[in-house]
């Protein structure tokens, strides 16, 4: 894919020479520093961009990709909007006719539950203006939750967990790599824990590809990925 995504502020290509293939019912990491482009692959996957040239390459030019195909997309953003209404219709906006078993078993799967429950007025909370306030990972959290009550054939989540403690964040993988057997997943994420266990991993670097494969063939690489793993072990550690 020789598409770009140009930045309207700076005029620099976000992405550039990016060529990538996730068959269906496998999972995809994306990994980067910031300014990496990885969060603009998603842009452009998910019609929240088009590309602004060199596509010829593409089997199917992303400007021709149905926006009606997109409601097969489960996309939970970096920074997620709750709407000032209860956490039960933050959720259920992903499956409005969503039954109250879909609605607790999204909420468990995003690990978000047993803090909803823990509110007096459970999953009838207001937020916002009119109620309370979530903390990052919570919000993070039901938006994940949101995403999937849907049930959609792909799912992308973008840096969704960067506000999630590291034990929470083990417990949603867990519950993602369940759920997403049979559907196709593009994670975006700075923390490697989040994308080591994806069919294959990308390496992002100024919109580019630098290096690409699963997590042992990234490690025997010892470049890029292999010392940001090693930087985020000690971090943890310590």
């Amino acid at each position: 894919m020789e598409a770009v995504l140009d930045d309207p502020e700076t005029k620099i290509d976000a992405v550039k020479k990016l060529s990538f293939t996730v068959e269906p019912k496998k999972t995809l990491g994306i990994i980067g520093g910031v300014g990496s482009g990885k969060s603009s692959v998603l842009n452009l996957i998910n019609r929240l961009y088009d590309p602004t040239g060199g596509v010829e390459d593409l089997k199917y030019d992303l400007k021709d990709f149905k926006r009606e195909v997109t409601g097969l997309i489960g996309y939970v953003p970096q920074n997620a909007f709750l709407f000032s209404e209860s956490i039960e219709q933050n959720i259920k906006f992903g499956k409005l006719d969503a039954t109250k078993e879909e609605l607790i078993e999204a909420a468990k799967n995003g690990c978000v539950h047993e803090n909803i429950i823990a509110f007096k007025e459970g999953y009838q909370t207001l937020l916002g203006e009119r109620g309370i306030t979530l903390s990052g990972g919570q919000i993070q959290r039901v938006a994940i939750a949101r995403a999937l009550i849907k049930d959609s054939k792909i799912l992308l989540f973008d840096d969704c967990l960067s506000a999630v403690d590291t034990d929470t964040e083990e417990q949603i993988l867990n519950n993602l790599k369940r759920i997403c057997k049979n559907k196709t997943t593009i994670i975006v994420s700075h923390r490697i824990s989040s994308v080591k266990d994806a069919d294959t991993i990308m390496v992002m670097e100024k919109g580019a590809l630098l290096e690409s494969g699963t997590h042992n063939e990234l490690m025997a690489l010892k470049g890029y990925y292999f010392e940001l793993f090693k930087k985020q072990q000690h971090e943890k550690e310590h």
